[in-house]
């Protein structure tokens, strides 16, 4: 049986109640690569400290947090873990991540224009290894 056409979008077409899913991975990366694609919607928030990163979150939208990092050059966190997973994508300049794992550690660059998928329960530390300020857009669930 094929549903009347005139039902599309409602939740249910029995009116049952319809349970909320989080995001997955793919609605993260997707939402990461929107708006990396609008500029206009957050360029004006980009602060260039020379100390440290700027965080500066965005609106949290459908379950999802977003957040955009200016990071100065030559700049490397703290090695730290992911509890939950994330996505990101490198807008401008250069980034690299450290990765250390059972079996060894490995450096690799962060291309930009590539949404790149953190899961939870991996240590890691990124760097701006170049000599200008690079930009990232962030995504995972909201608090």
């Amino acid at each position: 049986m094929v549903p009347d056409i005139t039902m599309r979008g409602q939740d249910d077409l029995h009116g049952r109640a319809a349970v909320r899913r989080p995001p997955t991975v793919g609605q993260l990366a997707t939402r990461i690569h929107a708006l990396a694609a609008r500029p206009g919607d957050w360029w004006h928030l980009v602060r260039f400290e020379p100390g440290a990163p700027v965080r500066v979150r965005l609106d949290a939208v459908d379950g999802i947090q977003l957040w955009l990092t200016t990071w100065p050059p030559g700049h490397r966190t703290d090695v730290h873990d992911h509890a939950g997973t994330e996505v990101s994508t490198v807008i401008a300049g250069e980034m690299a991540e450290v990765r250390i794992a059972a079996d060894g550690v490995t450096e690799r660059p962060l291309r930009a224009n590539r949404v790149r998928v953190h899961g939870g329960g991996h240590t890691h530390e990124l760097t701006n290894p170049g000599p200008a300020y690079a930009i990232t857009l962030h995504a995972n669930l909201a608090d």
